[in-house]
């Protein structure tokens, strides 16, 4: 039985015919460079994605305005088992980040043992507690 994939490794976009074989490998065709095969052995046999998602701030740091930012976006420094993204999510999602965080904190240090980290994608720091707004940073004041 033959499947299609598009490679989306480099810019030619190649149309991939796989074929499975006996004892679980693949055969490849239809790609233009070396790169083709390796990703369809990839994305079928051990298929891995980037994760990004938000973080909810600690409610207890915040008091009166939130102005626009109540979350913080986060992402996963490698790609990750495509069968285990949710649980890395459900994980992501039980956080409560304290601030203030900086662009590249590791919020979860190697997830499963996978060696997988999450860090924070942007800087925000609690400024003006009388206030209780959060200013993000811009980027020339990150780390």
């Amino acid at each position: 039985m033959s499947e299609g994939l598009v490679c989306i490794t480099c810019p030619l976009g190649c149309h991939l015919d796989i074929t499975r074989q006996e004892g679980g490998g693949i055969a490849v065709s239809g790609n233009r460079c070396p790169r083709g095969v390796k990703y369809a052995e990839e994305e079928l046999l051990a298929p891995k994605r980037m994760v990004s998602a938000t973080a909810r701030i600690n409610p207890a740091r915040l008091s009166g305005s939130l102005g626009s930012i109540a979350r913080l976006p986060v992402r996963s420094t490698a790609a990750f088992a495509k069968e285990n993204v949710m649980v890395l999510l459900d994980a992501i999602y039980a956080l409560n980040v304290e601030l203030p965080v900086r662009r590249g904190d590791v919020l979860i240090r190697d997830f499963q043992g996978s060696g997988v980290n999450v860090i924070a994608t942007r800087t925000i720091l609690a400024t003006a507690a009388s206030f209780g707004r959060l200013t993000p940073v811009h980027k020339s004041a990150d780390k």
